[in-house]
Parts: structure tokens; C-alpha cells; sequence
């Protein structure tokens, strides 16, 4: 029952929902690119990720500096879910819209989005 509550919790939240969406249709994402996607700040991005990450529904790998996320185990326990979600998502203008940001989000070299959401520079759109 409690895995249940962790799930539905983890899920409760619109950006959090996003970045599934964007993990479902993309194997793996940086941090940086789930930030730019949701245009909120790095710090509020992290939390959502911890949450999703303690309800094993993300999973991620640390290379150098950048930390990758992907799809979770606790996905398998979820999967009909998910399924729906997916379902849902694919007539959500905000999720579709989401999907076109992305492609302009992966066509940018990840260096160069850092340095955007730093202020250095910015990612040509």
C-alpha cells in the first residue's frame, strides 16, 4: 500500500508528470535539459527529480560532472499507469508542446545550455 501512496504522490505534481513524459519519449536526459524543458530553477528540478528518484520511478547515472536521468524500476510496478499517462499525453497541448521544445533542447550541444542557464551564453533556438 505504500509503494501505491509513494507512486501516486510522486505523480501528483504537473512537472513531475513532464519529466516522465519527456523521459518516456527520450531514453535519458540531463539535468540540465530537464531544467531548460521545465524553465524552472535547477534547485526546484533537483527536488522533483529526488521525489521521483525515491519512488523508483527515475533512475540516474553520474558521468564527470552531469548527472543522466532515465525511466526507473519501480516503472515495471507502475507500468499500466504510465501507460495511461502516455496515452493522455499524447493530445496534451502542454506535453506536445514540451516534445517540440525538446528537439531544439537536444539539438543544443549540453555545454552550451549550462552556460544559458548560467547566463553566459545562450543556446540558439
Amino acid at each position: 500500500m505504500q509503494k501505491i501512496t509513494q507512486t501516486l504522490k510522486a505523480l501528483s505534481d504537473q512537472n513531475r508528470i513532464r519529466i516522465i513524459a519527456a523521459l518516456m519519449e527520450h531514453n535519458e536526459l540531463c539535468a540540465c535539459q530537464l531544467t531548460e524543458l521545465l524553465g524552472i530553477a535547477g534547485a526546484t528540478v533537483s527536488r522533483h527529480l529526488g521525489i521521483l528518484h525515491n519512488a523508483e520511478l527515475v533512475q540516474f547515472r553520474k558521468e564527470g560532472r552531469w548527472v543522466f536521468y532515465r525511466l526507473g524500476k519501480g516503472i515495471e510496478y507502475s507500468q499500466q499507469l504510465l501507460d495511461w499517462i502516455h496515452e493522455k499525453a499524447i493530445t496534451s497541448k502542454e506535453l506536445q508542446q514540451d516534445r517540440e521544445q525538446l528537439r531544439t533542447i537536444l539539438s543544443c550541444d549540453p555545454e552550451e545550455i549550462c552556460r544559458k542557464q548560467r547566463n553566459d551564453s545562450c543556446c540558439s533556438n
